[in-house]
């Protein structure tokens, strides 16, 4: 028989497909497995690429994004946990966790000859009936302003407690709570920025209202401007030399140069002289400003900006109000950016510029510390991690309780359901709440504890009603969620849930693998 495909494509079918698809999908939740709950542990991450760059993390997105992996199956996992970090920020170990559990499970099943269809119908019900489970047991304290603040400072903490912000979760709690209170339940998050300086210790990163640009300013400029008006351009201010590449100017003398230099340093006035009429006292500019602009500026006395990166630039305009700007001919069409005060400040070595009172209220900056550039790093993932969670919880405001409770309620209720089920779905019905437990017994492993004593602990705990247990890590036993205050956002679970269940499903369908040949470079010679 001729092949139908080129050669060097490998085609796989049926169990050995399906096996290919198992085995790497598991492997990869085994990979990020270690770094799940409070006492989970991080690892290193090095490129192979120029300069050898390293990356310390336990966050289970950045861990995925940067390996290559070639398995199919795997990469439907990277996909989920990617999308788990944009969708709600927290939770990304989770997703994947449960999903190479419910492929584990799903194994077994298909060794007993059940079909794929029928374990995705099983999966199905029983995804439906955990979401109902935890739709029951939320709770909801928007009204109560003090309550629901104590609620997002709970969320917080359990999001921080297994990142390195673990030792001061309390005050960074307090931050990033503050940080996203400010932002009146929008979920942008860029007007949140995070500002990172090595030296200190991480206490001593601290939240500041207003916007910190990481510049100093110029010589013989004001240092510090009350009522500032602020525009924000990204032009070229450096024309003192003749732009026109490759132009020759044949002069017969030296004045003739002297005439040419005076007419491009006449046109530079001119162009500064339009930027001054628009009534500013600060220019902030995204590319180089010339010495010669620069003294114009001064004798103005505004306060000129240069090279101010291109994130600090769009952020500004969006914090002060103002637009970026190109061309200046006509002034009462540029919006101003505006604020109450500009000044100079020193955090450790550097010379930074702190715009405050600014016009958009929710802008704020964190300024994190901490002993060298990959601690930093981690610390503004985990910062981000917890500011995602909290702005998607202003919105969505049910809150649950954390530490392994919500998959305990969730496999009780799907045990329940499994057992009212006849036909052979039954067994996947079962086969997910087995697989939901995984969380809980991952999260008991990785504290050293005996998972399983504690699991059947846990169990029989939740057999009562409204029962508050869940694993205390800290002191090895079973504990009650609602003194301990450990609560998680109803969203984040939700994501989690519905993610893993649709990811399972797509790997179990899969039943060939056909990777195409790679393209030959033809010998063009």
């Amino acid at each position: 028989m001729d092949r139908v495909l080129k050669d060097d494509a490998v085609e796989e079918k049926g169990e050995r497909a399906r096996m290919a698809s198992f085995v790497g999908a598991m492997a990869i939740a085994d990979l990020v497995k270690t770094t799940l709950g409070p006492k989970g542990m991080d690892k290193i991450l090095q490129s192979t690429g120029r300069g050898r760059s390293v990356t310390v993390t336990n966050d289970g997105a950045t861990i995925l994004k940067s390996l290559h992996i070639d398995n199919p199956a795997a990469k439907v996992l990277v996909d989920i946990s990617k999308v788990q970090d944009d969708e709600v920020g927290d939770g990304t170990t989770s997703v994947v966790v449960l999903a190479g559990e419910l492929l584990r499970e799903a194994e077994k099943l298909v060794n007993m000859k059940i079909h794929p269809m029928t374990i995705i119908a099983g999966f199905r019900m029983a995804a439906e009936c955990a979401r109902n489970a935890l739709l029951q047991r939320t709770m909801d304290n928007k009204e109560n302003t003090d309550k629901f603040r104590a609620d997002l400072m709970n969320i917080a903490m359990t999001t921080l407690s297994s990142k390195i912000l673990s030792q001061d979760k309390e005050y960074f709690a307090e931050l990033a709570v503050d940080a996203v209170l400010r932002l009146k339940g929008s979920t942008n998050l860029e007007a949140i920025q995070i500002l990172k300086k090595p030296g200190g210790s991480l206490k001593d990163s601290f939240l500041d209202e207003g916007f910190i640009l990481d510049k100093k300013i110029g010589i013989g400029q004001p240092k510090r401007i009350e009522n500032a008006k602020i525009l924000v351009a990204n032009t070229a201010m450096d024309t003192d030399k003749v732009k026109i590449y490759g132009a020759r100017v044949r002069v017969d003398s030296m004045s003739k140069v002297a005439d040419i230099e005076a007419a491009e340093k006449q046109k530079m006035r001119e162009k500064v002289q339009k930027i001054i009429a628009h009534g500013i006292n600060c220019f902030v500019n995204r590319q180089l400003i010339y010495n010669f602009p620069e003294e114009l500026f001064a004798d103005a006395g505004i306060l000129a900006i240069e090279h101010a990166d291109f994130e600090g630039i769009e952020r500004l305009a969006l914090v002060t109000g103002g637009e970026i700007a190109s061309t200046f001919d006509n002034p009462e069409s540029v919006k101003l950016g505006h604020c109450k005060l500009i000044e100079e400040i020193m955090i450790g070595e550097d010379r930074l510029i702190h715009f405050s009172g600014v016009e958009m209220g929710q802008a704020c900056t964190i300024v994190l510390r901490g002993a060298s550039e990959h601690v930093l790093d981690e610390a503004e993932r985990s910062l981000h991690d917890a500011l995602c969670v909290l702005s998607q919880t202003v919105n969505d405001t049910r809150v649950l309780f954390g530490g392994g409770w919500p998959e305990m309620v969730m496999a009780k209720e799907v045990d329940e359901l499994a057992r009212k089920t006849p036909g052979k779905k039954s067994h996947a019905i079962d086969a997910f709440s087995h697989a939901l437990q995984a969380i809980p017994t991952t999260i008991a492993d990785n504290a050293g504890l005996d998972s399983a004593e504690l699991i059947s602990q846990l169990r029989a705990e939740h057999h009562k009603e409204n029962c508050t247990a869940g694993i205390d890590v800290i002191t090895g036993t079973v504990g009650d969620m609602q003194k301990l205050g450990i609560q998680e956002s109803f969203k984040v679970k939700q994501a989690i849930l519905l993610s893993a269940t649709e990811a399972a499903e797509m790997i179990l369908r899969v039943d060939e693998i056909i990777t195409c040949a790679p393209r030959r470079r033809e010998d063009r010679m």
